[in-house]
């Protein structure tokens, strides 16, 4: 299946519906409720089975999966306001929290499920040229040197990632409740 041309054309998310996904420990979908079908563009048929990579739209630095991956691979949550790839081109931006679903027995990670809502438009300006300046560093220095940019942008402004996030998303109050709420349903 080849990637979808992005286009400028933003798709506006609703502020009162949710969408949710699972994958496996590999990434491969194996769960996406209406909304992300709807959204995405895809059919059922069509996500399921693949790498939730098929969403991932090309202005999305590299380095943010990676902090992504290394933390819910250990089994620790990581929010993060994230520009997707439908399949007619247009883009969506999310804030996804990830819930890995652990094995009580063995300890393991079963699986991920990524919960996201409406990136409010305050977070997506102020992300957009961070994203762009990671991305063109990635082009010159690979990722290594994007990862440096952020370490050092987040040093600069005394933050660390989550903190720096929790603040532009406003996790606070209802947007902290939908997440958790959404987490106790789908447990």
């Amino acid at each position: 299946m080849s990637h979808p041309i992005p286009t400028n054309k933003e798709i506006k998310l609703s502020t009162k519906r949710y969408i949710v996904s699972k994958t496996d420990t590999k990434g491969i979908i194996t769960y996406g409720n209406d909304y992300f079908i709807e959204i995405a563009g895809y059919s059922e048929a069509e996500l399921l089975g693949k790498p939730h990579s098929i969403v991932r739209h090309p202005d999305m630095p590299k380095i943010v999966f990676k902090l992504m991956w290394d933390r819910i691979n250990k089994g620790q949550n990581i929010m993060a306001v994230v520009k997707n790839l439908a399949k007619s081109g247009d883009h969506y931006w999310v804030v996804t929290d990830f819930e890995p679903k652990i094995d009580p027995l063995t300890n393991q990670i079963l699986s991920h499920t990524a919960f996201r809502k409406a990136a409010p438009r305050e977070a997506i300006d102020t992300m957009e040229p961070i994203y762009a300046k990671l991305l063109e560093l990635e082009k010159e220095g690979g990722m290594e040197a994007s990862e440096k940019y952020l370490y050092g942008y987040l040093e600069n402004n005394n933050t660390t990632y989550d903190n720096f996030i929790n603040s532009l998303v406003e996790n606070k109050g209802l947007f902290k409740l939908f997440f958790s709420t959404m987490k106790k349903l789908f447990s």
